[in-house]
């Protein structure tokens, strides 16, 4: 007696092959999708900074230098203003510390130094890269 073995016919081969195919075309087109929002969110850090400087510029221009203490930028407009580095952000808060206004998200860490009513901002992020944002109190002053 012989018994009939099934086996892959030649279609059912070409189907399997066509199949795993496609997965792979499918498996590079999620690849290169993810890749471009990588590339969107790097953009993005670069926009958040654009908007940063000019939200403390405008900021900045209404008020007063008062001094850079412990880290951190006071100045003082109808009232005292702080802004600092905080855990993972840069902030505005009043001068004593209270209220919260974030300004800038994703920070490894910020230094504020002041020479000659300069003062300079410089800002690491935690995805890489360092900037540095400038205002002149002085320049205004005259």
């Amino acid at each position: 007696m012989k018994k009939k073995i099934r086996a892959f016919s030649l279609i059912e081969t070409l189907l399997a092959l066509f199949v795993i195919s496609e997965s792979v075309l499918v498996i590079f087109g999620l690849t290169k999708v993810l890749h471009a929002q990588i590339m969107t969110q790097a953009l993005n850090s670069s926009k958040d900074w654009q908007i940063f400087c000019e939200q403390m510029r405008s900021e900045l221009d209404g008020t007063q230098f008062v001094k850079v203490e412990n880290n951190a930028l006071f100045v003082s407009a109808d009232k005292g203003i702080r802004y600092c580095f905080v855990s993972d952000d840069f902030r505005k808060t009043d001068d004593s510390g209270r209220g919260y206004q974030p300004m800038l998200y994703q920070i490894k860490g910020a230094q504020i130094s002041e020479t000659q009513q300069l003062v300079e901002v410089k800002v690491e992020f935690k995805t890489g890269g360092v900037r540095t944002f400038l205002y002149n109190f002085a320049q205004k002053n005259k």
